[in-house]
């Protein structure tokens, strides 16, 4: 048998797409030939993930990991391009093993390029790359959050995940000592500012004071300018304008929304009622929502279609 340098594996991968483990096997099976190793990937179904490279993508699963103590939480969009892929096994297990790597990775160019949590000999991509011409799908890591806490700073990095992988939330929420955040009343509390997120869609921010001016003041002049108020004097519209805009700013952020669980108060009510019970300031640091396919043109089809093309890959 012909000695497989790494530089011909590389050129095969490079050529094929296929990835470097299946690549080196193609090598082997046909004595280093590199003709015969491309046509071995093909019949295998190996390159064909770099034609899939180019289908819409807008199914899938939002994931989130959180690191034991609960000091760094990620939270990852993985996309196929049916929901019949994505309540696969093997899907499923791609996009948990992809969130725990995220854990150590700034962003998705940089996760990619990472060794294979499962398999070290192999990156990231070229897992990713695999999948695909296992199920016949394409599949995108589209994005990623990572929050971790300040060095000294106490509290806990919390998700929540909705609707089966639809919809996924990451919060960070500080308090003053580690005893308080690793208490069940601190941890249930993370949880549920969390689903909170989860469930107020036009929630950006923690408070008032977070919004940028110039959001502020586009909201200003949209009020200004109703019909309604165009007949009013300048000093009244101004004041109608002033309370439509504090209702309308309370309704982007996060403390001033009707608590989920219990209506008659708000979450920074919710908040204080916890500041008294344990003792210690809290705050809700930041917090990020990732709804699936959002902002993805997608394609029309039905459940037969899916099923369809799902046997016609095989």
């Amino acid at each position: 048998m012909a000695d497989i340098s790494a530089q011909v594996v590389k050129e095969l991968r490079e050529r094929t797409g296929a990835g470097m483990m299946d690549c080196k096997k193609a090598l082997k099976e046909n004595d280093g030939d590199m003709t015969k190793a491309t046509e071995w990937l093909r019949q295998k179904g190996i390159t064909s993930a770099d034609k899939k490279a180019g289908r819409v993508a807008a199914e899938g699963l939002v994931g989130s990991h959180i690191k034991p103590g609960g000091q760094v939480g990620v939270l990852v969009e993985v996309n196929c391009e049916t929901d019949f892929v994505a309540r696969r096994e093997e899907f499923q297990k791609l996009v948990q093993n992809i969130a725990m790597q995220a854990a150590e990775s700034s962003d998705v160019q940089s996760l990619m390029t990472q060794q294979y949590i499962n398999n070290q000999d192999i990156t990231v991509e070229e897992f990713v790359k695999e999948t695909i011409a296992q199920i016949g799908e394409n599949i995108q890591v589209r994005r990623s959050a990572r929050f971790m806490l300040d060095e000294g700073v106490a509290g806990l990095v919390g998700s929540y995940i909705h609707t089966g992988g639809r919809v996924g939330v990451l919060v960070e929420v500080n308090c003053e000592s580690e005893a308080v955040a690793k208490g069940e009343e601190f941890q249930t509390l993370v949880r549920n500012i969390a689903m909170q997120v989860a469930a107020c869609p036009n929630v950006e921010y923690v408070k008032i004071e977070d919004i940028p001016a110039e959001i502020t003041q586009k909201e200003k002049d949209i009020e200004m300018g109703r019909d309604d108020l165009a007949k009013k004097p300048d000093n009244i519209k101004e004041k109608i304008v002033q309370g439509r805009i504090e209702k309308r700013l309370k309704e982007m952020t996060l403390i001033d929304q009707p608590f989920i669980r219990d209506q008659s108060i708000t979450v920074e009510e919710l908040i204080k009622q916890n500041v008294a019970t344990l003792g210690e300031n809290i705050q809700v640091r930041r917090f990020v929502r990732f709804v699936l396919g959002e902002g993805i043109e997608k394609q029309e089809s039905n459940f037969a279609e899916e099923v369809a093309a799902q046997m016609g890959s095989k």
